[in-house]
C-alpha cells in the first residue's frame, strides 16, 4: 500500500497538466499512475491540422470570456458557468503551453494568430499542425521530468476506493506481473480519456481503451453520455481524414471484400461530378458527422456507412488521380477559390495536398502508407465523447468528493462544440482542479482506517477471483461488445437495435462479472479486468442512447431512424427516415448514475446559464484573498 496527497490516473495532456500545475502550486507529494506515457489518446492522435480552441487574442477583433462561453453553450446541454470557466482560463492555460515550448504560431509582434473552426463565429482556433496534442504532451512530459514528479508506469486502475460520498484512492493492477496495488490519496485526479475501447469502428488509438467504467462502478454521476462525435477516418492507421484531406477532392472508391470491383460509389448519389466535389470539399470544413448537416455534407458519412456496413464493401480515398471528367471551371466558387488562393491547383489530389498541407502526407508515410501509390481505406468511426463524468466548476465530481475527472472523461461539452475546444477543456479543467486542491484540500489529513478497510475488502475480492478459473477469452468478449456498440450506439440509431443491444450487454456483463481470473497471464488478466469496466460502461452508454431516442430524437452526432419520421434525401431508400429533434431538451443535461438497485438511473438537469458578470474590483479581490470564491458545492 502506498500513500500520496494526490494521485493522477492517466498521462494524457490533461493529466500531465494537472500534475505540473499541482506541483507549481506547492502540492508536491503527488504521483502519476499510467499504463504508459506513450499510450494515451493525446500523444497518439491528431488530424490534418489539429485544433486548439481558445479566447481570441489577435488583431482588433473583440472577444471576451462571456462571449466565448456563450459560443461553447450554443449547441445546447451545457452548463453556462462551466463554459465560462473554460473560456476565462483559456489564455492562462494556452500561454502556459506556449511557455513550455509548444510552437503555436505567432507573428512578429507576438500575437497568436487564429482561424475559424467549426461552430466558431470568431478566429479563436490555432494549431501546431497534425500533432498539436502530441506536442502538448511532449512539452508537459519534459516539465514533469524537470520537476521530478513521480510517474508510475505499467499500472491500470481497476477500482476506485470510495465510501460515504468520497474517494480515498484506487486499486491498480501491475500490467507486467499481474499483482494488485492499493494506493491511498487525499485526492484523485481522473484523467483516463474517452471510451476508446467501446467501439469496433474507432479512430481512438488501439493502445487507448478508457476507464470511465471504473468511475461509473464507484457511483460517479455522468452527463450526456449519448452525445458523441463520429467522422470519416482511416482504419489501417487510425487517423481523422478531416480538413485538407477532404478539401483537395480525393476520389471515393469502393471495392468488394477482396479489393476488386472498384467503383466511384458516390456518383450514384450526385447528379454531377462537380456537385459531388463541392460536397466533399465542404466535408473538410464540416468533418464530424452532424445531424444538422443532413441533408448536406454529412450525407457523405451516410453514403459511406451504407457502402461499408450495409453492402459489406470497403471504401477508400484515392489521391493518385482526378477522374477524366474533372472540371475546375465548374466547381462552386467557395471550392475553386479556396484551392486557387492556397496555390493548390495541381492535377491530382496528392499534388494539391502537398501544396495545402505537406505534413499530412508525411504523417501517413511515417506510418507505412504511401498515398502516392496506394489508396487509403476509411470508415465512419467513433472519435470523441462530448459527455462524460459530471464535475462542478472546479472539476470536482458533483457526488464524489476529492475526485476530479479532467480531460475527455469529464462531460463538460454538450450537443456540439467548436473544434479544438476539447484540448482547451482538458487544460483548463486540470488547472481548475489543481487550484481547488491546493486551496481547499492541501492540509487535509487522510483517514487511514477508512482507506485500509475499503482497500482490504477490494483486494480480498480481487485475490479471490484469482482462485477461480477464467473461462472467458477476453479478446472475443471485447470484440463482442465493440461490434454491438458500433452497430447500435454509433451515429445511426434506432429503438429496435438499442433495445436488442441492451439485452446482450446486460447478459454479457453478467457473464464477465461472474468469471474468474485464475490461470491468466498478466496480459490476459489486464485484458479481462479492462473488459469488465468497459462492458459496464457499454450498458450506461446504451441506456443513455435509448433515453435520447425516446425523448430527444436526431441531433448532434447521431440520427434516429423512425419509419414515421422525415425523409432526409430522395437519393436514399425509403427506410432513411429520421425522428426530428425535440429542441426543448437543449435546455437540459441528461444525467446518469448507478441507482439503488445497481442499474443505471437517468434523469434531466436544467442547464445553468452563463453567469452575468459585473463585478467590483475590491469585492472580487477580497473574495479571492479570503478564499470565498471556493464555494463548498462549486456552483
Amino acid at each position: 500500500m502506498q500513500k500520496y496527497h494526490t494521485i493522477i490516473i492517466g498521462s494524457g495532456a490533461a493529466g500531465l497538466a494537472a500534475a505540473v500545475r499541482l506541483h507549481a502550486l506547492g502540492v508536491e507529494n503527488i504521483a502519476i499512475f499510467t499504463e504508459g506515457l506513450e499510450m494515451g489518446t493525446s500523444i497518439n492522435t491528431g488530424s490534418d491540422k489539429q485544433t486548439y480552441y481558445k479566447l481570441g487574442m489577435y488583431g482588433s477583433e473583440p472577444d471576451s470570456p462571456v462571449l466565448m462561453a456563450r459560443d461553447l453553450c450554443a449547441g445546447g446541454s451545457v452548463h453556462g458557468d462551466t463554459a465560462l470557466v473554460e473560456a476565462a482560463l483559456s489564455p492562462l492555460a494556452f500561454h502556459h503551453l506556449a511557455a513550455l515550448g509548444v510552437a503555436f504560431p505567432h507573428d512578429e509582434f507576438g500575437q497568436h494568430i487564429g482561424y475559424k473552426t467549426d461552430h466558431d463565429p470568431k478566429r479563436r482556433a490555432t494549431s501546431c499542425g497534425p500533432y498539436t496534442s502530441r506536442d502538448m504532451c511532449r512539452a508537459l512530459i519534459s516539465e514533469v521530468r524537470r520537476r521530478n514528479i513521480l510517474v508510475v508506469e505499467k499500472r491500470m486502475a481497476v477500482k476506485l476506493l470510495a465510501a460515504g460520498g468520497r474517494v480515498y484512492g484506487a486499486v491498480f493492477v501491475n500490467t507486467t506481473n499481474g499483482e494488485f496495488e492499493a494506493v491511498q490519496a487525499v485526492n484523485t485526479v481522473f484523467a483516463v480519456g474517452g471510451p476508446g475501447g467501446l467501439y469496433a469502428a474507432s479512430v481512438y488509438p488501439q493502445v487507448h481503451t478508457g476507464a470511465i467504467g471504473v468511475a461509473l462502478d464507484a457511483g460517479a454521476l455522468a452527463y450526456n453520455l449519448a452525445e458523441s462525435q463520429f467522422g470519416l477516418a482511416s482504419i489501417k492507421f487510425r487517423w481523422n481524414v478531416s480538413g485538407s484531406y477532404m478539401q483537395v477532392l480525393p476520389r471515393f472508391i469502393s471495392t468488394d471484400a477482396s479489393g476488386k470491383d472498384e467503383r466511384e460509389f458516390l456518383r450514384e448519389y450526385f447528379d454531377t461530378l462537380n456537385e459531388l466535389n463541392d460536397a466533399v470539399f465542404l466535408k473538410g470544413y464540416q468533418w464530424p458527422f452532424a445531424a444538422g448537416h443532413v441533408p448536406g455534407s454529412s450525407l457523405i458519412d451516410i453514403f459511406t456507412y451504407i457502402e461499408t456496413v450495409e453492402r459489406g464493401r470497403r471504401v477508400f480515398l484515392d489521391y493518385r488521380s482526378d477522374p477524366d471528367d474533372f472540371d475546375w471551371s465548374a466547381l462552386a466558387p467557395e471550392t475553386g477559390e479556396y484551392l486557387k488562393r492556397s496555390g493548390a491547383t495541381g492535377t491530382t489530389p496528392l499534388e494539391r495536398l502537398a501544396k495545402l498541407n505537406a505534413p499530412a502526407i508525411e504523417l501517413y508515410r511515417r506510418n507505412g502508407i504511401d498515398l502516392s501509390c496506394e489508396m487509403l481505406e476509411i470508415a465512419v468511426c467513433a472519435q470523441h465523447n462530448n459527455g462524460g463524468l459530471a464535475g462542478n466548476i472546479w472539476w470536482e465530481s458533483v457526488n464524489l468528493k476529492h475526485f476530479f475527472p479532467v480531460g475527455e472523461v469529464n462531460g463538460s461539452h454538450g450537443v456540439t462544440r467548436p473544434g479544438g475546444s476539447a484540448l482547451n477543456a482538458g487544460q483548463t479543467g486540470a488547472f481548475r482542479a489543481a487550484e481547488f486542491i491546493a486551496a481547499c484540500y492541501r492540509d487535509e489529513i487522510p483517514d487511514d482506517a477508512v482507506f485500509a478497510g475499503i482497500a482490504q475488502k477490494e483486494l480480498q475480492l480481487l485475490e479471490a477471483m484469482k482462485q477461480l478459473p477464467a473461462k472467458c477469452k477476453w479478446q472475443e468478449e471485447r470484440q463482442e461488445f465493440q461490434q454491438r456498440m458500433s452497430a447500435a450506439g454509433a451515429f445511426i440509431r434506432s429503438t429496435e437495435k438499442v433495445t436488442e443491444a441492451l439485452d446482450g450487454a446486460y447478459r454479457q456483463y453478467g457473464v464477465l462479472a461472474a468469471d474468474g481470473l485464475g490461470g491468466l497471464s498478466p496480459e490476459d488478466l489486464t485484458g479481462a479486468l479492462c473488459n469488465r469496466q468497459l462492458c459496464l460502461a457499454h450498458i450506461y452508454y446504451l441506456e443513455a442512447v435509448l433515453m435520447q431516442i425516446d425523448y430527444i430524437g436526431s441531433r448532434g452526432g447521431s440520427l434516429v431512424l423512425d419509419d414515421s419520421g422525415e425523409r432526409i434525401s430522395d437519393k436514399l431508400p425509403e427506410k432513411w427516415r429520421i425522428k426530428p429533434e425535440n429542441p426543448a431538451y437543449r435546455e437540459y443535461i441528461m444525467s446518469c448514475k448507478c441507482g439503488a438497485a445497481g442499474y443505471p438511473e437517468l434523469s434531466w438537469e436544467k442547464c445553468r446559464p452563463v453567469p452575468e458578470c459585473d463585478g467590483w474590483f475590491e469585492t472580487v479581490w477580497h473574495d479571492c484573498r479570503t478564499g470565498k470564491i471556493y464555494k463548498a458545492d462549486g456552483i
